[in-house]
């Protein structure tokens, strides 16, 4: 699914507008990505939790070359589902 169905869906299943389940989906991305990008995580009861880990700056190899190569130290997002979301997978 890519964000033009989510948008679709979200749409018919709450009765909306399009250009407004485009708006509140545009909304609640922006509002995760400004929360983790402060530092904080962001917890959906049922559904999963996005965190931010701390990666360290490790040695790789160029796959063309084999040199070794410095990779810098990252924040990356994560995301752990929740029981409910996982338990709605499996059945």
């Amino acid at each position: 699914m890519n964000k033009s169905e989510l948008i679709d869906a979200v749409a018919e299943t709450a009765d909306l507008p399009k250009a407004a389940a485009a708006r509140a989906i545009d909304a609640m991305t922006d509002a995760i990505t400004s929360s983790l990008k402060s530092g904080n995580s962001v917890a959906l009861v049922g559904f999963g939790s996005f965190n931010i880990k701390d990666r360290p700056a490790r040695t790789g190899r160029n796959p063309q070359t084999g040199a070794p190569i410095q990779i810098k130290a990252a924040r990356v997002p994560s995301f752990k589902a929740g029981k409910g979301l996982k338990d709605s997978v499996n059945s």
